[in-house]
């Protein structure tokens, strides 16, 4: 489960549209805005290097912040897009939403597998199958996950991990009203292949049964 919320520290950036973020972003900022709940929207900026390092970091989309800005109140808030160039691929814009800790929000949660050490099947050359490498939640705000986990313990060939073997966090659900299958441990490629051949060989015999 997440932790301590961390700070996500910016400016109030003075002016809208395109030439007072193009001025931003010559001062080395990436433009932004704040929306949502019963304040009105806030046009922010960034520094850039400071917004790349969280990014590159992970799960920024996923993470609840506490936007400090100089001149307000500090407040919980998410990432709900961030504008890259098509050639660079580097931010160049931010959008972020304000929640109350007790806020619903659909979120992409990532899964993890472990112990593929005990799992019979991958020990006979069985391949983990990997279906669904996030999932969509509902989740709290301040009770995000960080990341769901599987364990592969005692799976054998043929086995299927589907979302009710999750033991999700409180409060969240997914976003799907369905029991779908997150991975499965499939048989090694030459297993197939000889099952595959096996098969042939016995229509043909059943062929030349019939002739």
């Amino acid at each position: 489960m997440a932790g301590e919320i961390p700070d996500l520290v910016a400016q109030e950036r003075t002016g809208t549209g395109k030439g007072a973020a193009r001025q931003a972003r010559r001062a080395g900022m990436v433009p932004g805005v704040v929306f949502g709940g019963e304040s009105d929207p806030l046009p922010i900026q960034i520094p850039f290097n400071e917004l790349l390092k969280k990014l590159r970091a992970g799960r920024f989309k996923s993470t609840l912040f506490n936007l400090k800005v100089d001149g307000h109140d500090d407040v919980r808030v998410i990432c709900r897009d961030v504008q890259r160039d098509v050639v660079k691929d580097l931010p160049t814009h931010l959008d972020l939403m304000r929640l109350h800790r007790n806020s619903k929000i659909n979120l992409f949660i990532p899964v993890e597998f472990l112990n593929e050490e005990e799992a019979p099947g991958i020990k006979k050359g069985g391949v983990l199958t990997v279906v669904r490498p996030e999932v969509e939640l509902m989740v709290t705000a301040g009770d995000i996950p960080e990341k769901l986990t599987v364990d592969l313990t005692g799976l054998n060939v043929g086995d299927t991990v589907t979302i009710s073997a999750i033991d999700l966090p409180k409060g969240s659900k997914p976003t799907i009203d369905r029991d779908f299958v997150i991975a499965n441990i499939s048989a090694p490629s030459g297993l197939r292949s000889s099952d595959n051949e096996d098969e042939g060989e016995g229509e043909e015999v059943e062929a030349a049964a019939e002739e």
